[in-house]
């Protein structure tokens, strides 16, 4: 063998072993290069791209499909900004998206790292990686394909039968149709088919058939250029033995196969060209690639020295391969390393590797056996993955917080889809509403907390929430149990990539501070009655008491004074009930409640006797009956109910009847005290008595009243936590139903 031949073998061999590495890694190895003119597209990409991509090294190689046709719709955009800064600025780039490969999607990661050929080309050599961890599975798939494939192409055989004592072929129909040919044109060329053999290649032919023919070998193979129909040329391999032989040792008859050697040579002519570019690709890949023999490292990449630490592969080669694993992984990995031995496939490992200066790296480790220098060994394919467990753990501990946030604000907070679907609420949510999470999952929030009279506003609030717009709205929900709930709704969305992926609502119950809120308003719009009256009757009695004494100075005034001392002491009584009135106001807005044994009887009599003064109070006469057991309450505001009911008892009797009469019946329990209190006096037109209990409302035009009298018994009785109702009818009557709670004995 020449030293020519011995080369070219070694190169062969160099070759091959780096086609095995290539073929062997579990991620798509590519080439891209961008020319000076601006044109760009793949040189070179491995068969895994089949796998990952769903197309052929022929289809991607071929400039057919533009890069981005490749990319899916929504990561287009972005991707085409992030491939022309990478084109422009020929930087090393890292880029995660989703690929469309003929039958799926398919998330993957790109990395590649730049380099300048001496053309002016920028040559980017890299790896795509499913990331969605299905290699095995497809890689497999590949291999079937890959068999079948070839079992398919070596059934394409030509096949001859020549005789030569009547100068006649037999060629199968198949070989006819890959030449190009008729058969009968095929077998009539047999004879001369030297006349069809490339000229350079016609000597090798013609030395090989006749020391064939001579006896010299059992059986001949040639590997020539064969004219097709077309006058195109290519390469065959022909097979060929003499299986027929006269005494002589002459042939008689040959038979042979013919195998369409075209694709396989072309191969082997780009072995030289392709092997430097192999080297290259292996070099720059953006992974690490080492391969270790009987514990030894016999061989790393650049990139295994980068994430070694190492300045050059020196510092790495020779050394055991576990001086590099951290000690609480060793175990696993000899174990591994001894299945891969015995030629077993292992999973991918998630180990840490102790660097050259100590600091320990998370990576990504595949192993497969390998034969080297025809010693057993381990190929390892090794990814820095430090990074990428550190943003998990983030990722976990943003979570986490989240999480507890979420579930422990005393806050109600809802969690919804894009399509407004409730995904998850907390705690505060179940206690606000009484809606489970179990019940509400999977469904629009709407259809059970928002009033029928608000679904529009529920509808448009998602619609604008989803369009990326935070909402704060005071408005009205309702618990599971129909009650009625006022709240201040935050509506916040959730946005990935300028997408909105969701919708959180926080519902703050503003209940109670409604309440108060609409009792200060009344109570503010009371107070400026209360302002205006106190006012205006203050100064009428004192206004008249005033006229009075003008009165009585005018010269020559010849009347009695005492007549006008009389109607300056009625105004003073006026003025001084009315007094009285305001301060048993302030007094039971002011004063605590103070419980003690209450003997309604007693406060009764005690009134009528007190008001006897009133004009015509002795007409009035009364009855009481009072049953059950003590009744335990407030003594001074029981007696002012009582003091101002039996007054307008005695002021809108009826002067036309009889006898005026007031019917006081009292039933007390261990739970409450039931008063009914009734007169026959003049009654309350219907229209007025939902108003009588207003401050200074007067229901009748003969009322001499403050107009507080009412007002104070509702407020005295909701202060006791009771409440009262009035019945009455025009001219016969009015009965005042009075329910109050007996406290319990102190």
């Amino acid at each position: 063998m020449s030293v020519g031949s011995e080369t070219k073998a070694a190169r062969v061999t160099h070759k091959e072993e780096a086609q095995r590495i290539l073929d062997r890694l579990p991620v798509v190895v590519f080439e891209y290069t961008l020319q000076p003119n601006g044109n760009r597209d793949f040189s070179y990409i491995n068969p895994k791209c089949e796998e990952v991509l769903g197309y052929t090294q022929a289809e991607l190689l071929s400039g057919v499909h533009p890069m981005v046709s490749f990319i899916h719709p929504e990561d287009r955009a972005s991707f085409e900004l992030f491939l022309n800064e990478v084109m422009t600025l020929k930087t090393p780039f890292r880029w995660e998206g989703r690929i469309l490969g003929k039958n799926r999607t398919v998330w993957v990661e790109a990395v590649a790292v730049p380099r300048h050929d001496d053309e002016g080309n920028c040559i980017w050599n890299g790896v795509i990686t499913d990331i969605s961890h299905r290699k095995s599975l497809e890689r497999a798939r590949l291999e079937i394909e890959q068999r079948l494939e070839l079992g398919l192409r070596s059934a394409d055989l030509g096949l001859w039968d020549y005789d030569f004592r009547t100068n006649t072929t037999i060629v199968n129909e198949r070989w006819a149709q890959l030449m190009g040919y008729e058969r009968t044109e095929l077998e009539q060329m047999f004879c001369h088919c030297e006349d069809f053999i490339h000229p350079d290649d016609r000597p090798t032919y013609e030395k090989k058939i006749q020391e064939h023919l001579q006896g010299q070998t059992d059986a001949y193979e040639v590997v020539y250029r064969f004219q097709l129909k077309d006058k195109s040329w290519r390469w065959i391999l022909e097979k060929g033995q003499a299986v027929e032989r006269d005494a002589h040792g002459n042939a008689l008859r040959t038979v042979g196969i013919l195998q369409d050697f075209h694709a396989r040579k072309l191969e082997e002519e780009s072995i030289n060209e392709s092997e430097e570019r192999y080297r290259t690709l292996i070099e720059f890949l953006p992974i690490g690639i080492g391969v270790h023999c009987e514990g030894k490292l016999v061989f790393v990449n650049s990139a295994a020295c980068r994430i070694m630490g190492a300045e050059a592969p020196e510092q790495l080669l020779g050394r055991n391969v576990l001086d590099f694993v951290a000690p609480e992984f060793q175990k696993s990995v000899v174990n591994r390393i001894g299945r891969m031995m015995k030629g077993e496939r292992v999973p991918r490992l998630e180990e840490k590797f102790v660097r050259l200066d100590g600091q320990l790296i998370d990576v990504e480790v595949y192993g497969y056996p390998y034969e080297y220098k025809g010693k057993p060994a381990v190929q390892i394919i090794v990814r820095d993955i430090t990074g990428q467990k550190m943003a998990e753990e983030a990722v976990l501990k943003n979570e986490v917080l989240f999480t507890q946030l979420f579930e422990s604000s005393p806050l109600a907070v809802v969690m919804l889809d894009n399509k407004g679907k409730v995904v998850k609420v907390n705690k505060g949510f179940e206690a606000l509403f009484g809606f489970s999470q179990p019940e509400l999952r999977g469904k629009g929030l709407n259809d059970f907390i928002v009033p029928d009279n608000l679904e529009q506003e529920g509808n448009e609030l998602n619609q604008l929430i989803s369009g990326k717009q935070t909402i704060r709205l005071q408005t009205k929900r309702l618990r599971k149990d129909g009650a009625e709930l006022s709240v201040i709704l935050l509506g916040v969305p959730v946005s990935l990539a300028d997408e909105t992926i969701g919708i959180f609502g926080v519902y703050v119950d503003i209940t109670e501070q409604k309440k108060l809120e609409d009792e200060l308003k009344i109570r503010n719009t009371e107070l400026d009655n209360f302002v205006y009256k106190v006012s205006h009757d203050l100064r009428a009695p004192l206004s008249s008491i005033l006229g009075l004494v003008n009165l009585a100075r005018l010269p020559g005034n010849q009347d009695n004074p005492v007549e006008y001392l009389n109607l300056v002491g009625d105004r003073v009584k006026k003025l001084d009930g009315f007094i009285n009135d305001v301060l048993s106001h302030s007094k039971n807005l002011k004063m605590d409640i103070k419980l003690a044994p209450v003997d309604l009887k007693a406060i009764i009599d005690k009134h009528f006797q007190d008001l006897s003064y009133m004009p015509q109070a002795a007409r009035v006469s009364y009855n009481v009956n009072v049953e059950g057991d003590v009744f335990f309450s407030d003594p001074w505001r029981i007696s002012e109910v009582f003091r101002n009911l039996i007054s307008n008892a005695i002021k809108y009797l009826d002067p036309y009847k009889a006898q005026p009469h007031v019917d006081i019946q009292v039933k007390i329990t261990q739970q409450s005290a039931r008063i009914q209190f009734r007169d026959n006096g003049v009654g309350i037109e219907e229209k007025d008595q939902a108003r009588v209990f207003e401050m200074f409302y007067r229901a009748s035009d003969r009322s001499a009243g403050s107009g507080l009298g009412l007002y104070i018994v509702k407020n005295a009785v909701e202060k006791l936590g009771g409440e009262i109702k009035i019945k009455s009818i025009f001219g016969e009557g009015t009965t005042f139903t009075i329910s109050l709670p007996n406290y319990p004995q102190p």
